[in-house]
């Protein structure tokens, strides 16, 4: 008997392959997955490749111990070699190859499109792939990425204690993730991140969501807040219950000073996402921000670059301004321009 999600996981996987990273015949197609992760996935994703006439291979490999370089030592030569020589390489990995060496390679070398999906299993591609209206979507991301580049001043508030300010390069690009057409690195659908000027981000951020550092630093939901003391973009001071104490000492333990600075902040406008635990989908719940720190990925072209790893916390139901004028309250969108866009998309 067929399982629950046959055909819906089998959609979802066709929109990956044909719709977002617009996979050719004769191209060579790279799945990753490692032992955290779910096998019916990559397997769907490899189905559709086959059939639209790509040569294909799936890696299956042990789970890395955290995420970017801290995995490095893990990786399997092979694996290493394959990614950089790779057409469109689709990773499923629970602990990112994001950020890791043979990513870098593979990201410089002008050739390979990526699209991360880390962790996602059937349901989850289903609800934060399958189900979207993209032309919705897209006419929604495209809209806020077109104010959030005009903005120069920004102001991020949560209920929670969040109150961090901001200024914007406007030379610096935004990422808009819909689809993965060209090279280089490419996110789920739902995600808008930027780098702000590193030195004027100043306030307290508070993760009320969820934080995920790889390895033992996934936290997942958190059961209490974890408080960010934020001076010229670096993180001094960390306060708060037993999650708070342990990214304290996490960081202290890897003895890199780069993993104190902050990377980049991400909206969430993904309608399909849910708070579950797991970053790659968590970043993306409607209405939520996001902010990185340590390892700062190129495709921000910020000021900071290399760092021993990367952690990510989820501020819920954020409010946001952009240059004084309020555009997002508690996770509801209010610009008269972003409202009706949002209504189709479902929110």
């Amino acid at each position: 008997m067929p399982t629950i999600n046959d055909l819906e996981l089998a959609k979802a996987a066709y929109i990956i392959v044909k719709d977002m990273v617009q996979v050719k015949a004769g191209e060579s197609v790279l799945i990753t997955i490692d032992s955290a992760s779910e096998w019916r996935v990559a397997e769907e994703t490899a189905k559709i490749a086959e059939i639209l006439g790509a040569k294909v291979m799936v890696a299956w490999h042990s789970t890395p111990d955290g995420y970017g370089k801290v995995a490095d030592p893990r990786l399997p030569d092979g694996l290493k070699a394959a990614i950089p020589e790779t057409d469109a390489w689709i990773e499923f990995n629970k602990q990112w190859l994001l950020y890791s060496s043979p990513w870098e390679v593979a990201m410089a070398n002008g050739r390979t499109r990526n699209l991360f999906l880390g962790g996602l299993d059937t349901d989850r591609v289903v609800r934060c792939i399958g189900q979207l209206d993209m032309e919705a979507q897209t006419a929604f991301q495209n809209k806020i990425v077109s104010m959030t580049q005009k903005a120069r001043k920004m102001r991020v508030t949560t209920r929670a204690g969040t109150d961090i300010s901001f200024e914007n390069d406007p030379k610096r690009p935004i990422t808009n993730e819909l689809t993965a057409e060209t090279p280089g690195p490419h996110f789920l659908v739902g995600q808008i991140g930027w780098a702000p000027i590193e030195e004027s981000i100043q306030g307290t951020i508070v993760y009320d969501g969820s934080f995920s550092g790889g390895g033992e630093a996934d936290l997942g939901i958190l059961d209490h807040p974890i408080a960010l003391k934020i001076e010229s973009g670096k993180i001094v001071d960390i306060e708060g219950q037993s999650e708070a104490m342990f990214v304290k000492k996490w960081l202290a333990d890897m003895n890199d000073p780069r993993m104190y600075h902050l990377a980049h902040i991400c909206y969430g406008f993904n309608p399909g996402a849910q708070l579950t635990g797991l970053c790659t989908e968590d970043e993306r719940v409607w209405g939520s921000t996001e902010w990185g720190f340590g390892y700062q990925g190129p495709m921000f072209e910020g000021a900071l670059g290399d760092a021993a790893s990367h952690a990510d916390g989820i501020c819920m139901n954020s409010t946001v301004w952009m240059d004084g004028e309020m555009i997002m309250e508690d996770g509801v969108v209010l610009h008269p321009d972003l409202v009706p866009l949002a209504k189709a998309c479902g929110k």
